[in-house]
């Protein structure tokens, strides 16, 4: 038996109170964690608010974990104690269904989410996870920034995997955000000549800093104009309601507008637009254990580091405060305390 100490939520919306929970005896092939660091996700406010329906009181909100290895159930494989190791929005996947024989496992329909499904995250002392979604940290991470990556990193980076996009692609970034902010760097070391979009002039400077050639404002009608037809994917990381006719537009023929924030309102489609020049409108989770390990020795090959606020563990409401509240720049991880 093994008992875990988190911030958790017990009723949708309220602060987190730290609680006791006990997690029981260690799964065949689960591992147990020890929480240094914990990223906190935009995805962990809408559980935290059930915004999404799907949040299961009590739980504890975290799923960018940074931590060590301390257990290991008799069938784990590939990791030993003591080990760094990040988890990320899955928890487990059943590892036999189609999806997760074929490498998809992030898309099994028995997969369990780190946080809000019965499963306690990362705002903890320590978590668990199936030995596959504890992915091992390559040397030289840097580990106070390195949370984000396994749930903003990979979302922004899936595309490039699943899609193949090229080096030498033209990429638009919407948004400069927790998401859009690694957007950029990731499509700038991939070789992509990189677009930025943004509501905020004064983020131009940034946006550039981040790894955009250019920038278009995504309130200018006449500026999203003027690139029509220019780029071979257009990432969305924002979650709000845009022109997007307009943001097609900006497709070249074949390009594709993929859309990584979740946007609530259903999104309207032209079809002509898309038909004349076989453009694609698509989504995408987070990835499989393959993806973000592929992602993590990508980021630290190029030293790309999310920009991260750090915060004491113990004032997690003041730091989802910060991020509510539209301050955070760019992400947030949580600093669990010394044992």
């Amino acid at each position: 038996m093994s008992q875990m100490q988190g911030w958790a939520a017990t009723e949708a919306g309220k602060p987190l109170s730290l609680q006791t929970f006990d997690l029981g005896a260690l799964g065949a092939e689960e591992v147990e964690v020890a929480v240094d660091y914990c990223g906190i996700c935009h995805s962990d406010l809408s559980m935290i608010k059930n915004e999404w329906g799907m949040s299961r009181f009590p739980f504890v909100p975290g799923h960018e974990v940074i931590g060590r290895v301390t257990a290991l159930g008799e069938h784990a494989k590939g990791l030993a104690m003591g080990q760094r190791v990040g988890i990320g929005w899955t928890a487990s996947s059943c590892m036999h269904c189609k999806q997760c024989l074929s490498g998809h496992q992030n898309l099994c329909p028995e997969g369990l989410a780190t946080i809000g499904g019965g499963h306690q995250g990362g705002f903890a002392d320590k978590v668990r996870s199936h030995w596959a979604w504890a992915v091992p940290l390559p040397e030289g991470i840097d580990l106070a920034s390195a949370g984000p990556l396994l749930c903003g990193g990979i979302t922004v980076l899936k595309p490039f995997l699943s899609y193949r996009v090229s080096p030498g692609a033209r990429v638009g970034v919407v948004g400069i955000g927790g998401l859009g902010h690694m957007a950029l760097k990731f499509a700038r070391a991939w070789g992509c000549e990189v677009t930025a979009f943004t509501s905020n002039a004064a983020k131009a400077d940034e946006a550039r800093a981040f790894g955009a050639h250019n920038i278009v404002s995504s309130r200018d009608a006449s500026a999203i104009k003027a690139i029509a037809g220019s780029l071979d994917m257009l990432l969305v990381t924002v979650n709000v309601p845009l022109d997007w006719n307009a943001l097609l537009g900006t497709l070249a023929p074949m390009g594709r507008m993929h859309v990584v924030g979740a946007v609530l309102e259903p999104i309207p489609v032209p079809i002509f637009t898309l038909m004349m020049g076989e453009r694609e409108v698509s989504s995408s989770p987070t990835g499989s254990p393959v993806d973000i390990a592929t992602l993590l020795d990508f980021a630290t090959r190029h030293d790309i580091r999310p920009q991260v606020e750090m915060f004491p563990m113990d004032q997690v409401n003041e730091a989802l405060r910060h991020l509510a509240d539209g301050n955070a720049r760019y992400r947030i991880v949580l600093e669990a305390k010394a044992s």
